[in-house]
């Protein structure tokens, strides 16, 4: 005996629920007078007795009080209660069921204490079915057979009605549906025990033998096979039996030779009476339907991978003990439903409808039961799956690195892990036809994936688009594809209105998007974390033809200089930037138009942001009194802030309206000048170049300080950036124009501005602060301030996404 028969029910409950529902008797005995005589006499005694001892022993379920096993069976409690409360309140209804369905008589001929039975003796029941169970090491692949088998139960059960059921047939033919050859082959090896089997059972339940001792005598047949085996072998058996019943019932209307068969089974009479009869056929549907429920629950554990799930598991454990006990009350509700046909067309009509109540509630009994066990696997089940699920991410997260460190033909190898780990034949979705398509699509190409949440905001969706375009606008054969990859939380129950969403984004993107989130596996979701740092905003991943991985995030670069970084590798972003000097065109680009006029003539420029009003109004008004007596030609520029939009918003309105400068109405503008501001220190940490040694690097940090802080103004003349500084320093120092102007004649207007701008600027004292959301993935371990020069305390905040005053947000 294997290791699996010890401690059967070792976690789960009792499960005998239904005791003893067939006796010994022989149900013809139920037309003997005498015998009628006796069953009057004890149906008298039935009805003395209270109705706790009438139920004994038999069901720990039906009529009982406690309010846990009402909750378990639900509506199915008052059907068993009203079902028991009519035979016993009808004594004829005991003599119409007769001694082969009467369980109460037959329980009332042992002693409650003796009945096998019983919920003390549930061990007892499982001892002797381990004692028939011998396995000789022979093992059964048993899934295409039980294939055949659900497709016989499933074509038998769809409903009573001969009408009904013949179409059903004639689809299959047309589809031309045929079974594999592996089936075949087993049926060769197989088709005596399943024989065996079906006549065993056909002959017991004529006989009036009892379930518990039909069961034993199966188990003895299939003893040395494993337990998932004997399950299908005897589902097999009772498959073949009563899918030939079913089958004469939808064909005996049509052809002679199934006619005269049926009439030797009683079918026609049987269908002619389906009304009556509905409600066994219904319970007897649902009693298969949970038999082969539990079936395949069964066979799953056989299916899981053993390098991930080991038989001390608690959830394998506890399966492989109950397991047993599952395929023991299975076979006997194949037994049950077994015996309620045999019964049916042995006895006739007649006898099936004035049995029906009883005979539902049986099986309805039954069918609780294996559904409660079924439940319990279920369950555990999931719960190995679970573990399988982890262990798998862990090892694909430990092997994600590897390929990307390996040589391959093309980029096909990595795509389909990346998006379609199900082999889906169309994953993508064409922006463009609007029509899904092959990953084919992107073979050998340059692909940049735009991995996201659902929540892309309009103005990083309209920079992008505008870029995108741009670069299929240049060359007809686009340098690059790119796709986006929804990222949706894998813990997060994905709803209706995620899906809107991401159907709305989707339809909006001119590039190909996968076709669902579900397309990306939670492994790869994490992977993605894990080596391209996503946690929510935006990043784009550029892969080579050969899969190859160029950059981690070349967003930054895009931001930066669009197309023109293109391949976005790595490399490329570090000659950009050598390449690149501090000046005004590097944080305007090619935005406005009108300020790139202003650097061609060389016109003194102020960029200036903050969101209070009166400081803009006192430095606008100062500064055009300085450029006035100084006598150059001076331009203003307000370019907003990071985060405040509803602020920054009435600030261009009164800017516009009181004409106090050149002012960007489009505020995705805005958007794009401080996103590009941020990318440029992103772009400098990913390259690990963000050092306190680079001037540059030291003034994007300022820049980036001051909109944190307030008010703020750089000055440049055409190109060259002169000075910035915050707010208080660089009003005051148009302010104090004469007590510096004296050095124009010897320095020059742009040395005297700065020189006595930073001179207010030290006597300021001023220091810098920062803020790296989460969700922006790379965050340096430490910075130096810009000001001051000494490193920098790192704090922990938390800001509401809705708070205006908090986290910078588009506008």
């Amino acid at each position: 005996m294997d290791s699996s028969s010890s401690n059967f029910m070792k976690g789960i409950p009792s499960l005998t629920g239904e005791k003893k529902l067939f006796t010994d008797s022989n149900p013809s005995r139920g037309n003997n007078s005498a015998t009628n005589t006796m069953h009057h006499q004890e149906d008298h005694q039935y009805q003395q007795q209270p109705h706790q001892q009438l139920v004994g022993p038999m069901s720990n379920m039906a009529l009982a009080p406690n309010p846990h096993q009402q909750q378990f069976m639900g509506q199915n409690h008052n059907l068993l209660q009203n079902s028991m409360t009519r035979l016993m309140n009808n004594p004829s209804m005991l003599h119409m069921v007769g001694p082969a369905h009467n369980p109460m008589r037959q329980q009332m001929k042992k002693n409650e204490g003796n009945s096998i039975f019983s919920a003390s003796d549930d061990n007892v029941i499982m001892q002797q079915v381990a004692g028939t169970h011998l396995p000789d090491g022979t093992d059964v692949d048993v899934k295409p057979l039980l294939h055949i088998v659900e497709d016989i139960l499933r074509h038998s059960t769809i409903n009573a009605d001969p009408v009904s059921s013949g179409p059903h047939t004639n689809r299959d033919i047309l589809n031309g549906k045929s079974h594999p050859t592996n089936a075949v082959v087993i049926l060769n090896s197989l088709s005596h025990i399943i024989d065996k089997l079906a006549s065993e059972m056909a002959l017991k339940c004529l006989t009036g033998g009892d379930g518990h001792t039909t069961a034993l005598a199966l188990f003895h047949t299939v003893g040395n096979f494993h337990w998932d085996a004997k399950l299908v072998l005897t589902l097999a058996a009772f498959a073949l039996n009563y899918g030939e019943f079913w089958l004469l019932a939808q064909i005996y209307s049509s052809n002679q030779l199934a006619k005269s068969m049926a009439i030797l089974r009683q079918v026609p009479t049987i269908m002619e009476h389906t009304a009556p009869l509905k409600p066994r056929f219904e319970a007897l549907n649902k009693l298969i339907h949970s038999i082969l429920e539990l079936t395949q629950c069964i066979i799953e554990f056989k299916e899981l991978p053993p390098m991930y799930i080991t038989p001390d598991m608690p959830a394998m454990a506890s399966a492989i003990n109950t397991i047993p006990t599952a395929v023991y009350w299975n076979i006997r509700g194949i037994i049950t439903c077994a015996t309620q046909v045999a019964n049916l067309t042995s006895l006739g009509h007649e006898y099936g409808i004035s049995a029906t109540e009883l005979q539902s509630w049986e099986l309805s009994t039954i069918t609780l039961k294996i559904n409660h066990i079924h439940e319990f696997l279920r369950q555990q089940l999931q719960n190995c799956r679970d573990v399988v699920g982890d262990k798998k991410e862990t090892e694909f997260r430990k092997s994600f690195h590897q390929l990307f460190e390996t040589i391959h033909i093309d980029n096909m190898k990595i795509l389909k892990i990346l998006i379609t780990p199900r082999n889906d034949i169309q994953p993508l979705f064409d922006g463009s036809t609007k029509k899904r398509v092959n990953l084919d699509v992107l073979r050998r190409r340059n692909v940049l994936l735009l991995i996201s949440g659902l929540e892309i905001s309009h103005d990083e969706l309209s920079i992008l688009e505008d870029i995108y375009s741009e670069s299929r606008s240049i060359r007809i054969d686009s340098p690059y594809e790119i796709v986006w990859m929804p990222i949706v939380d894998p813990s997060v129950q994905y709803t209706e209105a995620m899906n809107m969403k991401f159907e709305e984004m989707k339809n909006k993107m001119p590039w190909y998007s996968v076709y669902h989130p579900s397309v990306i596996d939670k492994a790869v979701v994490r992977s993605i974390g894990d080596r391209w740092h996503f946690r929510n905003k935006p990043i784009l991943v550029v892969l080579d033809p050969q899969g190859r991985e160029l950059s981690p995030n070349a967003i930054h670069m895009m931001w930066i200089w669009g197309s023109t970084a293109f391949p976005f590798t790595s490399n490329k972003e570090e000659l950009l930037w050598r390449e690149e000097t501090w000046r005004l065109e590097l944080l305007v680009s090619s935005m406005d138009p009108t300020i790139l006029n202003w650097i061609r003539d060389d016109k003194y420029i102020f960029l200036y942001g903050g969101d209070d009003l009166d400081w803009i109004r006192k430095f606008t008004a100062t500064a055009r009194a300085m450029a006035s007596a100084a006598r150059i030609p001076l331009e203003m520029v307000y370019v907003g802030k990071s985060h405040k939009k509803e602020s920054v918003r009435r600030a261009i309105a009164t800017i516009t309206v009181e004409k106090l400068s050149h002012c960007w109405q489009d505020t995705t503008l805005m958007w794009f000048f401080w996103t590009r501001l941020e990318s440029m220190l992103y772009s400098k940490i990913q390259l690990k170049k963000a050092d306190d040694q680079d001037p540059m690097m030291q003034q994007i940090k300022k820049l980036l300080s001051y909109d944190k802080d307030g008010s703020w103004a750089l000055l440049c003349r055409g190109s060259k950036i002169l000075t910035s500084g915050h707010g208080s320093t660089m009003v005051q120092t148009p302010a104090d124009f004469d007590m510096w102007n004296g050095d124009i004649p010897s320095k020059g207007f742009d040395m005297s501005f700065k020189d006595y701008h930073d001179k207010l600027h030290v006597a300021a004292n001023n220091c810098c602060r920062f803020e790296f959301p989460i969700a922006a993935g790379r965050i340096p371990e430490g910075m130096r301030c810009p000001e001051c020069h000494r490193l920098m305390e790192k704090y922990i905040a938390f800001l509401c996404c809705h708070d205006h005053t908090g986290l910078i947000e588009p506008y």
